[in-house]
């Protein structure tokens, strides 16, 4: 295939394998999929909670120390697209299906089902419940996102590298960046997007499933998910083919319209003054119990510490899975921007924009299960975002305006996913070619389609903890060889800037 390096044919060949080992034999795929995830989860927990809290406080020193006055490109480099764009594009690839997918879901359920301390159903619960939804989404998942694409652009756009994950490494591999460690750590690359990126895809087809079926009585089956998948596939595969400047500029600015306008409905029409002081309370309690939560991993209590596994750890090992896509797209279109602003708005803008998100449909979810109005805890995950826009008025219109939201995520997270693998099995080309898009579009919708039919969406996730687990070994490559590059960098610069402060001679 045309400009194909060989991960591409490595990693591929893998996935097709896996595909083919889920069709022929779901059950055992599941059950060892379930195995993996749980010895990982059981005995590797403390080392997730490390290395992300470590991810976090490299990008803190990043956004505060001198070196944030460097530029992701050359002196006379601008940014390719407008803030309000570039916002767009990077939290329509970052949070995607998710955020809609568990906005009303993981409140609700840390509220009435399982609760971080095993108290439901209090006041308590309402507090835990929306704290810790706003830490698994908060600055933790964007420091992940954050120190990759800040590692990929740098490389990239200032030191004229390839955006391969390899290239990053070269400060600290040296020529082996470049044989066979380089090209095995871009294959992990390449698999971890692919499952993570599948694994939204499930999560949406199952979403938009649930919504059709609780609005209009559509059987929520594993026939009308591989219907929607493929129907979806052929629209990603169309805007693929229009390139980054058109289909997922378009839809991501898309995207932001329609969350904003669903996001508005459900503030005007929900419980406006319990959603504003919930947003503020939580705020102060997240900032409060920032460090605690973040080692938070209850050896002494097996019933805490298999809640912090079901979500804690399932979302940083997400975040990880999904971090050299969103990494790579974010990179892409982060030219020209300093450090300091891309920590800034990446980790900070995005965070803001999710805490208003759960507070608006968490919080309303909780109120109407408060007040009785609605047992949404009592539907299914994928119901719960109908089951609370039920209780509005105009809730049948809202709905159908959440799945054409969901659709659109969909859509331009596989369009994404699609332009990032043809990067980084093209050996960094910024425009891969539309052969090999459509190739990579196939296959992730093929594994998105045999992880549903292996086990559903508890297939879903085992797989990407595992696909997780050896990329964070590469995500601290990443730091240590980004740290390493830029602190160089600095004791370069810093002899000529003293050079130009110099007060001019007297006798000149």
């Amino acid at each position: 295939m045309k400009k194909a390096s060989s991960v591409f044919y490595i990693s591929a060949s893998i996935i097709a394998a896996l595909v083919l080992i889920g069709a022929l034999i779901p059950q055992a795929f599941e059950r060892v999929t379930a195995t993996i995830q749980g010895f990982l989860t059981d005995s590797f927990g403390w080392y997730y909670l490390i290395i992300v809290s470590g991810f976090v406080a490299v990008c803190l020193y990043l956004l505060v120390s001198p070196l944030g006055r460097i530029k992701l490109g050359k002196a006379e480099d601008k940014p390719e697209f407008s803030r309000p764009t570039w916002l767009a594009m990077l939290f329509s690839a970052g949070v995607g299906i998710g955020l809609v997918f568990y906005g009303t879901a993981e409140p609700i359920s840390h509220y009435a089902i399982s609760a971080p301390s095993g108290e439901t159903g209090t006041n308590l619960a309402v507090r835990e419940a929306m704290q810790y939804t706003f830490f698994h989404w908060g600055i933790h998942a964007w420091a992940v996102y954050g120190l990759v694409a800040l590692s990929l652009a740098y490389f990239m756009f200032r030191r004229g590298e390839p955006g391969l994950i390899s290239s990053t490494l070269k400060p600290i591999l040296g020529r082996h960046a470049s044989g066979g460690i380089g090209k095995t750590i871009d294959v992990i690359a390449v698999i971890s997007t692919v499952i993570g990126v599948a694994t939204s895809l499930g999560f949406g087809a199952v979403q938009i499933n649930g919504g059709l079926s609780y609005l209009f009585g559509i059987p929520s089956n594993m026939t009308n998910q591989f219907i929607i998948i493929l129907a979806v596939t052929v629209l990603f595969m169309i805007s693929a083919l229009t390139g980054i400047g058109k289909g997922i500029k378009i839809l991501s600015n898309v995207n932001m319209l329609l969350a904003a306008g669903l996001l508005a409905l459900v503030f005007v029409f929900g419980p406006t003054l319990f959603t504003l002081n919930l947003f503020t309370d939580t705020i102060g309690r997240y900032l409060q119990n920032f460090l605690n939560m973040s080692f938070r991993i209850s050896p002494l209590n097996e019933e805490n510490r298999t809640w912090i596994n079901g979500w804690t750890i399932f979302y940083w090992a997400w975040w990880i899975s999904w971090s050299p896509f969103v990494g790579i797209f974010i990179a892409r279109v982060s030219k020209g921007r300093t450090i300091r602003e891309f920590v800034a708005y990446v980790l900070l803008a995005p965070s803001v924009i999710g805490f208003l998100w759960f507070s608006v449909f968490g919080g309303s979810a909780i109120s109407l299960e408060r007040s009785g109005q609605a047992v949404i805890s009592s539907l299914a995950t994928e119901q719960s975002l109908f089951g609370m826009l039920a209780a509005f008025p105009f809730g049948e219109v809202i709905s159908v305006l959440a799945i054409c939201l969901i659709g659109t995520f969909f859509i331009t997270s596989a369009d994404s996913g699609t332009f990032v693998l043809g990067m980084m099995t093209t050996n960094g080309s910024q425009n891969p070619n539309n052969v090999l898009k459509m190739t990579w579009g196939a296959l992730l919708t093929a594994i998105a389609l045999v992880l549903l039919y292996s086990g559903g969406l508890q297939a879903l996730q085992n797989t990407m903890i595992i696909a997780a687990f050896p990329f964070s070994f590469v995500i601290i490559m990443m730091a240590a060889s980004l740290l390493k590059t830029l602190n160089r960098e600095a004791k370069e610069l810093a002899p000529a800037k003293r050079r130009t402060q110099q007060p001019a001679s007297k006798n000149a």
